[in-house]
């Protein structure tokens, strides 16, 4: 028998769509550092320069005016990549992070601990629908608290499904208006496996919960082996506890909610709901520096043992525990000091593959504070120096931006060391580790070999199949 919410129950959230979902992980790399490097302008100029930026990404010199607007649009809405101060918008504070770290899973935790729903992520029409039903739920809280409660119950892990997550929390005004105890949907869902109910699972049905699931696993909040079954990841303890116990809420729509509860013939004003939109993306951009969200990179390439039908450890995971071994210090939350670890191991075994163990005592990693731009002075097996300056990212899936950013300092270093200049672009994933190194960044753009944008340094885009040699990781 197929499940369906009581009609009197019956809603469907919505939340915006990105049309690049499969490639999401990519594209939100590469639209923050645009979207950093742009100054606050005026609505249209930002709007402007920003379509420039979708039309440069791979694939896109083709593609409509109604495409490019779309793309930047949904980044903006969903995400809050761009801040809006009246007839100004300028960068978000989660795209400079994000561009100054490199930390994707951090973004979706922030992401995450902030969306709701009614929020100024999607059309007027659909917020109004949400206030005159009464919606305030918060997605990712609500999943993590059902999951937690349980693993109490039980007395050992549980696990919800996306026909689960979508029929019997997205779908139902219990739950996201009225506010139902999480013991009660719990039982429920229960019951419903017990007698063997299923689910609709079409994707048009199903899009907008997997959404959110598909987010959380990004984030490393939740873990699958199967795509089917969801697990709280129990490495992420700390973050969870946080994310069950926020209080935090966006109250821009509450009034108007409060109002359709006591006064049957209110109708909330497009004017009013469109009067919270910049208040909204303040709070999304908000500082959260109380609550720490970037990567344990422990946690994250660490592996959750304790679930039935575990697979085998993925390439990341194997080389991070063989890592561990070698005593070089992983346990930073700064990924650029993880990716710096990683090319300081790196080099130690490649010159050690060399025959050239007298000179690995010589490799040194750079402290920031002296500005020499590079991250690392590394050796030849002869002893010339390789001045090594490390690009790190970190995401859930294996990402392939073949691209970053050198400061002015690091283009002037790499200008002025040429072919002892290297560039290890390291892209840190769940499933593999890749590095890329480019040597003399500098001679490639002057041999037109890769492509270089000045802004404030030089943006620089390569081909590995011409310029970026990839290399096995060593440890």
């Amino acid at each position: 028998m197929e499940y369906s919410t009581p009609k009197e129950y019956l809603i469907r959230l919505h939340h915006v769509r990105p049309r690049f979902k499969n490639d999401i992980e990519n594209i939100l790399v590469y639209m923050a550092s645009e979207i950093s490097k742009i100054p606050a302008q005026s609505k249209k100029k930002f709007a402007n320069v920003v379509n420039e930026a979708v039309k440069r990404y791979p694939g896109n010199s083709g593609k409509s005016m109604d495409t490019i607007n779309n793309w930047r649009t949904e980044i903006s809405s969903l995400f809050g990549f761009i801040e809006h101060d009246g007839n100004t918008d300028l960068c978000g504070l989660r795209a400079r992070e994000l561009s100054d770290t490199g930390d994707l899973v951090r973004l979706f935790k922030s992401f995450l601990y902030t969306f709701q729903y009614p929020g100024a992520h999607i059309r007027t029409d659909k917020i109004k629908t949400q206030i005159i039903n009464g919606v305030k739920f918060k997605p990712a809280k609500h999943i993590l608290q059902i999951l937690k409660f349980g693993e109490e119950k039980v007395g050992c892990r549980v696990w919800l499904t996306k026909g689960e997550a979508c029929h019997m929390i997205f779908n139902d005004l219990r739950v996201v208006r009225d506010n139902e105890s999480i013991e009660v949907t719990w039982d429920r869902i229960q019951k419903n496996r017990e007698d063997n109910i299923t689910y609709n699972m079409k994707g048009d049905t199903t899009r907008y919960a997997g959404d959110i699931i598909d987010y959380m696993i990004a984030a490393n909040l939740l873990i699958t082996y199967d795509n089917k079954r969801f697990y709280i990841n129990s490495l992420e303890e700390e973050i969870i506890q946080k994310f069950i116990h926020s209080t935090e809420w966006f109250d821009g729509y509450d009034i108007m909610i409060d109002k359709c509860k006591n006064f049957t013939s209110y109708i909330p004003d497009a004017v009013d709901i469109k009067n919270q939109y910049d208040d909204w993306f303040y709070y999304v951009n908000r500082n959260l520096s109380e609550t720490d969200f970037s990567t344990d990179v422990l946690a994250f390439l660490s592996y959750d043992h304790n679930i039935d039908g575990e697979k085998a450890s993925s390439d990341s995971q194997k080389y991070f525990m063989n890592l561990l071994k070698t005593g070089v210090d992983i346990t930073t939350k700064e990924i650029g000091d993880f990716g710096e670890s990683l090319a300081f191991a790196h080099e130690r075994a490649r010159l050690q593959l060399e025959g050239a163990d007298n000179v690995i005592h010589l490799i040194k990693r750079i402290p920031s504070s002296l500005a020499l731009g590079y991250d690392i002075n590394s050796r030849e097996a002869d002893e010339r120096h390789r001045y090594i300056e490390v690009k790190t990212t970190i995401s859930s899936k294996s990402i392939q931006l073949f691209s970053f950013h050198l400061t002015r300092n690091e283009w002037n270093s790499a200008e002025t060391n040429r072919t002892q200049y290297f560039v290890y672009r390291l892209m840190v994933s769940k499933e593999k580790i890749k590095l890329y190194i480019i040597s003399d960044p500098v001679g490639l753009y002057k041999n037109d070999v890769v492509r270089m944008v000045p802004t404030e340094g030089a943006d620089i885009t390569f081909r590995p199949e011409t310029a970026g040699i990839y290399e096995e990781i060593l440890s």
